[in-house]
């Protein structure tokens, strides 16, 4: 208690905070975005229960890795090479990971963009069980978990500071998701984003599990913008419905 006390009288640590639950925040979109997706593909009585759970199996990983700080940074150390190049755990756990998102999104456009009756689509290939999007959940809320404590251990030393973090970023998506799953199962463009935003993630999983490095702030640019174009569109459409609607 006396040493929260004392890291509570720190500027620094105000500062830590602040900037670790901005960046917890951001990489939980990621996170977010797949769970509402997914959750929207169950049938409606059983989807804020799946986000629910998703996103407390989320909480819950988080707070495990992180008492077991050790562990996870020995993650981040090779465990073998192929043609000179390292791979730690850490990246192997990214392209298993990128690869699983980057097949789910694919699969997932293709149901889109698939000309066949909708509602076959929904009901037969595409739907999936209750179990089986919360094994998919916790999969990618794997992935997530540890990409996202690496990225808190190296932003600060202090476990108080990453838990703080962590339940501020997860307590986040828990009042997001909802709102964003509603949004995204009422505008079908912008399922097809979503799922595009899925695919560079993904990849960027893999590019980072193979030593690329992708600067995160080029990744989240690119989706800002995209997401703003996109809302330009739904402007232009919104307008154009009502002008049609107004008696002239």
């Amino acid at each position: 208690m006396q040493d929260i006390l004392a890291l509570m009288q720190q500027p620094e640590a105000w500062v830590a905070l602040g900037t670790l639950v901005v960046m917890e925040v951001v990489l939980g979109i990621d996170n977010l975005l797949f769970i509402s997706i997914l959750s929207n593909k169950l049938p409606e009585d059983q989807r804020e229960r799946a986000r629910k759970i998703g996103i407390g199996l989320a909480l819950i990983m988080r707070l495990g890795l992180l008492a077991t700080i050790a562990w996870i940074v020995q993650l981040t150390q090779p465990v073998f090479a192929v043609w000179g190049n390292e791979f730690s755990w850490k990246d192997i756990i990214l392209i298993v990971g990128g690869l699983f998102l980057v097949w789910k999104a694919t699969k997932e456009i293709h149901h889109h963009v698939d000309p066949v009756d909708h509602e076959d689509t929904m009901i037969g290939k595409a739907g999936i069980t209750f179990g089986s999007a919360i094994a998919q959940i916790l999969m990618l809320d794997l992935v997530f978990s540890i990409d996202s404590i690496i990225t808190a251990v190296g932003m600060t030393p202090h476990v108080e500071i990453m838990v703080v973090a962590v339940v501020t970023a997860v307590t986040v998506m828990l009042l997001a998701a909802n709102p964003l799953a509603e949004f995204i199962g009422k505008n079908p463009t912008i399922v097809m984003l979503a799922l595009s935003f899925l695919l560079l993630i993904g990849t960027t999983l893999i590019a980072e599990g193979f030593g690329v490095h992708v600067p995160k702030g080029y990744i989240y640019a690119a989706m800002a913008f995209s997401a703003i174009v996109e809302g330009l569109n739904m402007w232009a459409r919104n307008a154009r419905v009502r002008e049609k609607a107004s008696p002239r």
